[in-house]
């Protein structure tokens, strides 16, 4: 079977494209940009990328297009698609029909930590010997793939897939969120915030969508989520059916009693019951936040707590999640992934409490569609002040002035050229200092470009 993807660079669609290819598959996709880590992943496993959207693309015809998301009405590949009468499917429907049937399929779902907490959870499965599939959001650096089909257990004839659930839109012809496709029997709510502002009008239309979600999980099931989330709380009164446990503070099922100030080492307890204790290299509350979800996802599979505990001691972490992307000159410079208020804040208070009172410069490129309707600009502000100096990013797109943020903090820069950008950083940056670079996108290959710079 031949199976053409559109927009095969995203980091669902490079999942779907790595999965087709698993099953035996000829896979080839069509994307109009490309940028590290799901480009350079599809390009080891010899998946044929197309530049551009073009209708020769589907010569000679495929058997199955999946079709993105990100893609709507107009693209000309699409019209092609529809105008060939040739068979389509959305991303999360294939993923449903393909892979997930007869799986016990363990979701991670929420506003923020989806691709972390996705990534620790299938990394204690993995440790226990269950080889779990999965299909997460970034690259796993334990696993150095974004998607894998994974083995049959063979103890209990049970094979576990881990996904991310994405409450974003499915495809231009389904408009449900894609996590209602999943059917999940373990499924974590880690948070619940608005985001989205393409597709939602507000929380209560996130709401929604999760309270569908929700209605998918059977009773033998499990839910876990956060304790005393007003959001998340109003979501399971609109109905559920499923046991409940909770992860948060002392008051829930799931809780963790840190042991450094940076979060690196924490004890974990159930129902009041110390269950063991994490040493790991990760630093921050939110990651022990998405520890605790992916302890307690395991628990409910059978994983003993010492052995998900001793994974997490082993755990890598995964790309673009306060990644250290080197050291020039004494001058640290790390990527994150951070586009929403919320994580720019979480992000900058982990790096703050291992790095102390050295110097933090946070970059940023407001890139989201979110981000760019100025949804978050009343929060941004607030959002970094925890760093030392901020430098914006004004990119063409936005469609409200940087200015007017940089203006409210005590140490604030905006540049609407990368390069430029680039020169302010080395000219202002010495010795000990920590740069930390936030986009959800490529960011012009700003990581190596600075890196470059320093050296020189």
């Amino acid at each position: 079977m031949h199976v053409h993807i559109l927009g095969i660079c995203g980091t669902f669609m490079a999942g779907i494209a790595v999965l087709a290819k698993e099953l035996g598959y000829m896979v080839t996709g069509s994307d109009a940009t490309t940028y590290p880590p799901m480009s350079t992943q599809l390009e080891a496993l010899g998946i044929e990328c197309r530049s551009g959207y073009l209708a020769e693309h589907l010569e000679p015809p495929p058997d199955c297009v999946v079709i993105g998301n990100a893609l709507s009405r107009g693209n000309p590949e699409v019209e092609a698609v529809l105008n060939r009468g040739l068979p389509y499917i959305s991303g999360p429907q294939w993923l449903a029909e393909h892979v997930l049937a007869n799986r016990w399929v363990l979701a991670v779902a929420g506003t923020h930590g989806k691709t972390t907490a996705s990534s620790m959870l299938a990394w204690i499965l993995e440790q226990a010997g269950r080889s779990p599939g999965f299909l997460i959001g970034g690259v796993p650096e334990n696993f150095g793939v974004s998607a894998r089909l994974g083995e049959e257990w063979c103890l209990g004839k049970k094979r576990f897939f881990v996904v991310e659930a994405d409450e974003y839109d499915t495809a231009f012809f389904d408009k449900r969120s894609k996590f209602v496709h999943y059917r999940p029997c373990t499924l974590v709510l880690n948070n619940l915030e608005f985001d989205h502002a393409d597709i939602f009008s507000d929380l209560a239309a996130i709401q929604r969508q999760f309270h569908h979600l929700i209605r998918t999980v059977p009773s033998k099931g499990l839910i876990i989520h956060q304790n005393q989330q007003v959001a998340i709380e109003d979501v399971l009164a609109q109905g559920c059916w499923t046991p409940r446990e909770t992860i948060g503070d002392a008051n829930s099922d799931w809780y963790a009693k840190s042991l450094t100030q940076d979060n690196s080492y924490f004890e974990v307890w159930y129902k009041n019951k110390l269950m063991g204790e994490v040493k790991w290299d990760l630093i921050g509350q939110y990651n022990v936040h998405n520890a605790l979800a992916a302890i307690a996802s395991t628990h409910h599979v059978d994983v003993p707590v010492a052995y998900a505990c001793e994974a997490l001691g082993k755990f890598q972490h995964v790309k673009r999640r306060l990644e250290l992307r080197g050291v020039v000159n004494g001058i640290s410079v790390y990527d994150d992934f951070a586009h929403h208020p919320t994580a720019i804040a979480v992000t900058l208070e982990a790096l703050r409490q291992r790095v102390g009172q050295q110097k933090i410069i946070a970059v940023l490129e407001p890139r989201s569609n979110t981000m760019r309707m100025g949804i978050h600009k009343d929060t941004l502000a607030s959002a970094l002040m925890g760093a030392d100096a901020v430098v914006l990013y004004q990119p063409n797109n936005l469609n409200w002035a940087l200015s007017q943020v940089a203006n409210s903090l005590h140490n604030g820069r905006v540049f609407n050229q990368v390069e430029a950008l680039i020169g302010h950083l080395v000219a202002t940056a010495r010795s000990g200092d920590y740069i930390l670079i936030m986009s959800n996108g490529g960011f012009e290959n700003i990581h190596h470009r600075l890196l470059a710079a320093l050296t020189k």
